[in-house]
């Protein structure tokens, strides 16, 4: 049986990741608020790259929009998720690594839709000359992507190491 500071050693990497990515999630979206109206923007790299000042009332590419409260319990039930796993894989640093980044992206959209009812993007990317953009998105989903990522590679390399 581990300590509880064995324990709190083993979820470092979790702690040193979500707390870092949760702070920049909020404070850049406190900034586009306070100085960016919404709907507003500046383009960084003419044609290519904008602060813009968009809100979203669903997830990912706006899907399930206005859908506030489906959208919180999916947080809730991520967050358990990542929680479980972080117990599940104390041991190893990706995953520790990995759910951290997840976690400081889901409570960073999560703290937007409890207290804004929808989340801050700011980060937009396209050709503006033929009107192409990515959607909007944050530091939070930046944060949950790279999560989400670095679990695909742990698990495509269990994977392959169990087929060979």
């Amino acid at each position: 049986m581990s300590s509880p500071f064995q324990y709190f050693k083993n979820v470092l990497p979790l702690i040193v990741v979500a707390i870092p990515a949760l702070l920049l999630d909020i404070v850049t979206k406190w900034l586009v608020r306070m100085h960016i109206p919404k709907g507003g923007g500046y383009p960084i790299i003419p044609g290519f790259f904008n602060l813009r000042h968009d809100r979203n009332t669903g997830a990912a590419f706006g899907i399930l929009s206005d859908q506030r409260m489906l959208l919180v319990i999916i947080t809730i039930a991520a967050l358990i998720f990542i929680f479980i796993y972080s117990f599940r894989f104390r041991n190893s640093r990706w995953m520790q690594t990995a759910l951290g980044f997840l976690l400081g992206g889901a409570v960073g959209n999560f703290i937007d839709r409890i207290y804004l009812g929808e989340v801050v993007d700011f980060l937009q990317f396209g050709i503006e000359s033929k009107r192409l953009f990515w959607p909007t998105f944050n530091v939070a989903d930046v944060s949950v992507c790279i999560g989400a990522g670095m679990l695909i590679f742990y698990l495509f390399r269990i994977q392959n190491r169990s087929v060979n």
